[in-house]
Order: C-alpha cells, then structure tokens, then sequence
C-alpha cells in the first residue's frame, strides 16, 4: 500500500511553519521594515535648500514603510502616486495658486492599484530612494521616492 502525501499549499506550509495564518506572517514582515515618518525626510532648512536627514541616507536603497495620503492622481491609470503628510483635496499640479508642501514622497507602484480617496490614511511600502531624479516618461521630478512600491489603507 502506497501512501500519497497531501499536496501542501503555501498557507498550509507557512501556518504549519509558524502557527500563524499566512496573512498574520505577510503582517508580522512588514511590521520587521523600518518605518519612515514625515517629520524625519530632511534634518534642516539650509543656504542650499533642504538637507535629507541621515535617517534618509542610511534607509536609502531599502524596503521601507511610511503613513500619509494619496494626493489626487494627474490620472486614473498612473503608475505612481504622490504621498503626502497631510490630505490633499485638489491636483496640486492643477492648479496654479495651490500650496503644494516640500514633504512629499512620490510612490511608483510594482503594479497598478485602485486609487483610494484623498482623506484615507495608507500605508505605503517600497525601496527608498533620494536624490533628484527626473521621470523620463511623465517629466515628474521628485526628491524623495519609494520604488516596485504596493500600499494598503490603514
């Protein structure tokens, strides 16, 4: 008599490996990324303009998480997105007389999302990125990114 090993599926091998449900493991690793805050993207104001705080410098190139809101998208069907500190009503780029604050992070999704509303907490995650940069196809020009970047409403 043959015995047949049940075919194990992926949640089934991660909850026998830890004792927790596949998206309990999926929170546990992205509780483990470090976390970036708005209020430590630059450590001051200088002759030169703004100064990326070595918070910034040392997370560079790594996975990171940071809490803020979807500006509106320029269009539905954009690849990124800018994160803001605070909630944004309006396009920023539609308007000439609209203050549009220094503390963003420009969030290039790994792939399309649905765009949530502009008053919603997210969390946003990806590879950080500083340093001006030109996008090449929109002419967008951002000092601060997240890269291959997914987020979820908080």
């Amino acid at each position: 008599m043959t015995h047949v090993a049940p075919q194990l599926t992926r949640r089934t091998a991660m909850t026998l490996l830890t004792g927790l449900p596949l998206l309990a493991v999926a929170r546990l690793a992205a509780a483990a990324l470090p976390a970036l805050a708005f209020d430590e993207l630059y450590s001051k104001f200088g002759v030169l303009g703004l100064e990326f705080s070595e918070k910034v410098k040392l997370l560079a190139g790594q996975e990171i998480t940071i809490k803020g809101f979807m500006a509106p998208p320029l269009k539905a069907e954009a690849a990124f997105f800018v994160l803001t500190e605070i909630p944004m009503s309006i396009c920023p780029f539609c308007s000439t007389d609209s203050d549009w604050p220094d503390n963003i992070v420009v969030v290039y999704l790994g792939e399309k999302q649905t765009f949530v509303q502009p008053s919603q907490t997210i969390e946003a995650r990806g590879v950080l990125e500083f340093g001006s940069w030109t996008d090449p196809e929109t002419g967008f020009v951002s000092l601060l990114r997240l890269r291959n970047a997914e987020y979820a409403s908080v």
